[in-house]
């Protein structure tokens, strides 16, 4: 790592999280952090400040003009447009951290003979830096040519990552997966904390109450894993349970109950793999799921 670290001179194009967790790690491990440029040079200041030898510029050009190794990281909307703002040079070295963009965003940094290339941290990023490795354990996915492959890879290695070579044609899919793993368990801890509110608990108390549960599911799913760690009444196969539960969210709110009958016809499948409930047992949920009507008048 130390011949690679002093060949390559650092740069970051967007000035938000991401460039200040990625900057100061890999300036942490000995690389060059050499400047950053953001659409505010203020914020440009911000980050330059807390990454010992990096110089905030005004411009996205004079970050490319600086360096061989240039990281987009702004907003992913704007990524196309600020590699087609500058000039690249044949043999430099491009990428960005979106994890739903593939590289062909980078096209007009190609054209003119940059390699380009995807590298992003499947982890969600602090806004004040987070941990202090935070990339540390993490899987890092890239997407790129060689020799700009091998350098990525030898990036994240350093930073005490995983890496995995993603297809362009997987990228859709493989974000969707990162949603549902992370901001639609946000959506579902909302709907949680919601119906406590509605039993009249404060947002707060139901934060707290609900989330040893939260944690104590991924710890099981992280030491036992899929199918195993799968509880609940659609694990037991306890019709009652579920149409108790039905009965109760559609007298709150209809999407309640869409939402949990779309859930729990998935979690049949995972039942099945488990093999906690029978055929019977399975084919009765999804009547249930299916065809459930207002039991109330």
């Amino acid at each position: 790592m130390a011949n690679e670290s002093n060949e390559l001179k650092i740069g970051f194009i967007g000035a938000g999280k991401v460039a200040l967790a990625l900057g100061s790690s890999l300036r942490n491990i000995g690389y060059t952090i050499s400047s950053i440029s953001s659409r505010s040079y203020q914020s440009a200041l911000s980050v330059a400040s807390q990454i010992s030898g990096c110089t905030a510029v005004k411009t996205a050009d004079e970050v490319v003009h600086d360096c061989n190794l240039v990281f987009i990281t702004t907003p992913d909307a704007a990524i196309g447009r600020v590699c087609e703002s500058v000039s690249w040079r044949p043999g430099q070295m491009a990428a960005h951290t979106s994890g739903a963009d593939s590289r062909s965003v980078l096209d007009s940094a190609s054209s003119q003979g940059a390699l380009t290339g995807v590298f992003h941290p499947l982890a969600t990023v602090s806004p004040n830096g987070g941990a202090l490795e935070p990339f540390c354990g993490i899987t890092i996915t890239i997407e790129a040519e060689p020799p700009l492959l091998e350098t990525l890879e030898g990036l994240a290695r350093s930073l005490g990552a995983d890496t995995l070579r993603l297809h362009e044609e997987n990228r859709s899919l493989y974000h969707a997966s990162a949603v549902f793993v992370s901001n639609y368990v946000m959506a579902l801890a909302d709907i949680a904390t919601g119906l406590w509110q509605e039993m009249g608990f404060e947002k707060q108390q139901a934060e707290k109450a609900l989330l040893p549960l939260l944690k104590g599911s991924v710890h099981n799913l992280d030491t036992v894993g899929l199918p195993a760690c799968l509880t609940g009444p659609v694990s037991r196969g306890d019709t009652g349970t579920i149409k108790k539960h039905l009965g109760s969210l559609e007298k709150l709110d209809d999407s309640l109950s869409i939402t949990y009958r779309a859930l729990g016809l998935h979690t049949i499948n995972i039942a099945r793999r488990k093999g906690s409930i029978t055929p019977k047992q399975a084919e009765d949920i999804t009547s249930i799921l299916n065809t459930w009507e207002r039991s109330y008048d």
